[in-house]
């Protein structure tokens, strides 16, 4: 981590408060991981109300998500941010209060704009603040309080749920992101560049999307969020269905874990030797999570399982932000970043319901298996598409290829 002792002072300590909110953040939000589904469940929720509950967590990140990024670009990234840690203490006081599952659709989808929010806010932040020629490392730092914040979370979450009950848990969650607003109002975020009026456009805003720089990183991310819905919805319930003797706590724990060691590799080695070959590894080790849950029968396997997903997440989700940093100007990241990232928000959408339907009638088992293969398409979209050419493609996700859409870095 020496990058950060050459850096000015000022840039330095916003980082830290910034990478010290994010800690808190995550931690409030993964709390609930292991013991979310079970609650629905504990209320009368069915396998399909469950997946629906879940999934409409990415109703709040869809809706807000163009939104936010303009007013990222336009406002304020402090703001944004802000209305994140606001939405994600405030969410859990919703769990809290009703046992509806109607109400609970709306609760989380709520909680849905804390993360909208946050992640748009976090990850234009990081970029903001970070050296073009060492973006990829310090994003690889940054992003560790996603590992850290879910390593401690599902742990005290699952253990203080079986321990006290649901009440306890649903105000530590809503304590710790009322610590990470308070600790936002001292971060000093360098002001955005506002964008050209012609460029503020709801059309031109939308064609981001499809331009040829962003499409791909976008589906790609699709394709992962799906994958990521069934892992995030269904594995505590998939862990009591196999008979396994687990706390589905500790599987999140083991792929934070993962996740940290390998972030303190791979940005700082993709800023020298490139993001494709890193982004391409870490899908294949996605894939092969869901393959190995698709199969698991033990503890052992599904510990294996989240060591890989860790690892995948930990090297696939910040260089493809630092990939879509790469291919975006400055006065168009937020926009930039709710757009790409609202792929990953749009797979999760569907995965709840959709699979929680399917789940029905295949089982638990059988969308772990639908999400490998999922997750294997994910693999040959980037790997044949990330560049102008298939020629290209090829070189940059396998080999030493340079980013053909790389925009001069700023």
């Amino acid at each position: 981590m020496k990058i950060f002792n050459t850096l000015e002072p000022a840039v330095r300590q916003n980082l830290l408060v910034l990478f010290a909110v994010g800690l808190l953040f995550w931690a409030s939000l993964a709390a609930l991981l292991p013991t979310l589904p079970l609650y629905i469940r504990d209320v009368g929720g069915t396998k399909y109300q469950v997946g629906v509950v879940i999934g409409a967590f990415a109703i709040g990140l869809l809706m807000f998500r163009p939104w936010l990024g303009q007013l990222a670009d336009r406002r304020s990234r402090r703001l944004v941010l802000l209305i994140g840690l606001a939405a994600v203490a405030i969410a859990p006081l919703g769990y809290l209060v009703t046992q509806s599952i109607p109400l609970l659709i709306a609760v989380r989808a709520f909680h849905g704009l804390s993360i909208a929010a946050f992640t748009t806010a976090y990850s234009t932040l990081t970029v903001d603040l970070s050296p073009p020629s060492n973006r990829g490392e310090v994003i690889g730092y940054m992003s560790l309080v996603n590992p850290i914040g879910v390593a401690i979370g599902p742990a005290i979450g699952g253990f203080l749920q079986a321990w006290a009950g649901y009440t306890p848990l649903f105000l530590l969650s809503a304590g710790l992101g009322f610590a990470g607003f308070v600790g936002a109002l001292w971060l000093q975020a360098p002001k955005p560049i506002v964008q050209p009026l012609a460029d503020s456009t709801r059309g031109a805003f939308w064609r981001l999307l499809f331009s040829s720089r962003l499409r791909t990183p976008t589906l790609t991310l699709l394709l992962v969020g799906l994958a990521f819905g069934v892992l995030s919805t269904f594995v505590p319930l998939f862990i009591q269905e196999a008979g396994v003797r687990l706390n589905a706590g500790l599987f999140y724990t083991v792929a934070a874990a993962a996740g940290f060691s390998v972030r303190l590799l791979t940005g700082r080695a993709s800023d020298r030797y490139g993001r494709g070959r890193f982004i391409t590894l870490g899908l294949l080790l996605y894939a092969m999570t869901m393959l190995l849950l698709w199969s698991a029968h033990s503890a052992g396997v599904f510990l294996l399982a989240g060591l890989l997903e860790g690892a995948g997440t930990g090297i696939f989700l910040p260089l493809m932000v630092a990939l879509v940093a790469d291919r975006s100007e400055a006065h168009e990241r937020g926009r930039v970043f709710s757009l790409c990232i609202g792929g990953f928000d749009l797979g999760i959408a569907i995965a709840g319901p959709a699979l929680g339907f399917i789940a029905e009638y295949v089982g638990y088992r059988g969308i772990f298996g639908l999400a490998s293969g999922l997750a294997f398409l994910s693999v040959l979209v980037f790997v044949t598409q990330c560049s102008k050419t298939l020629a290209y493609s090829l070189q940059f996700s396998l080999g030493d290829g340079s980013d053909l859409y790389a925009l001069p870095r700023s």
